[in-house]
């Protein structure tokens, strides 16, 4: 898991098994450092078992690049389940943007038939959306029947984080989408549906991803039944941090350069304020 710092500040206790030990992201030029292996993962996991703390209300997971290893996360997820039924799984399932793929083919299948399967909510965008459900998005009603298709495998919330779809507010923004069963008192199911625009930024960030999932982890579980104000909330964050960061690396980059990677590593902590209490600058409205 990453990011584990924003669950931390919401008053969230983490244990956090990283995935990777890299000596920085990937967005620099040079990195080391080891990938953990599914049998680690395990005797991680063993480790944790056999004290009899593996009791949790949440898992979230992101980037991953070994078959096996996401094999045992479902695995270790059905288990926890098992343990309590009432966890939530956060999972947002990496596999690539923009029509390629950035992870070796054969996680796709892993992360269709075994993992969306145990995940109770989503991430994914809308490259990731198709690739899961072999649907095309070019419209707003393909987006929900999308959507309504991955509710089927699985997930009672999605939550498309960037499209291609037209904007209404103009070619600055991108529009997401997101989608929520909701099992009624009365057994019944209803579906809440919802559409956000948030501007578009010239610049590459690496970790927003994992600060999305992370915070709509946080927003969902202040507001279950709620995805309209769990995503402002979250989009808010996700602006806030942004422009704190964007404002940041331009600052020190200086007039006319572009900002080094190191110039834009998202501003957390200087962020603390906005994550437990953003502003509301994103509205939603519902579909």
């Amino acid at each position: 898991m990453k990011n584990e710092m924003t669950p931390n500040v919401m008053g969230f206790e983490v244990d956090s098994i990283n995935s990777v030990q890299f000596s920085n992201h990937t967005g620099y030029a040079h990195w080391k450092g080891q990938v953990l292996t599914a049998d680690e993962l395990h005797v991680l996991y063993e480790g944790i078992k056999l004290n009899n703390v593996n009791h949790y209300d949440y898992v979230l997971t992101g980037y991953n690049r070994d078959t096996s290893f996401l094999e045992m996360v479902a695995d270790i997820v059905q288990e926890l389940k098992r343990a309590n039924p009432n966890l939530v799984y956060v999972c947002d399932p990496v596999l690539g943007d923009h029509g390629s793929m950035y992870v070796p083919q054969n996680l796709h299948p892993v992360y269709k038939n075994k993992v969306v399967p145990v995940a109770d909510i989503i991430t994914p965008n809308q490259f990731e959306a198709e690739l899961l459900t072999g649907k095309n998005i070019s419209t707003e009603k393909d987006a929900v029947e999308v959507m309504d298709l991955l509710h089927k495998m699985g997930p009672d919330t999605v939550v498309i984080t960037s499209s291609d779809l037209p904007p209404r507010l103009g070619d600055r923004f991108l529009v997401s989408l997101g989608s929520q069963r909701i099992l009624m008192p009365d057994g019944t199911r209803t579906t809440q549906r919802i559409r956000i625009e948030v501007p578009k930024v010239d610049a590459v960030f690496v970790g927003t991803g994992d600060l999305f999932a992370a915070m709509l982890l946080a927003w969902t579980h202040h507001y279950p039944t709620d995805l309209k104000t769990a995503c402002e909330k979250t989009f808010s964050v996700m602006h806030h941090v942004i422009q704190r960061t964007i404002s940041y690396a331009h600052e020190m980059a200086g007039p006319g350069r572009r900002p080094s990677p190191s110039q834009l590593e998202l501003r957390m902590v200087q962020s603390k304020a906005d994550i437990e209490d953003p502003a509301i600058v994103m509205e939603a409205t519902v579909l």
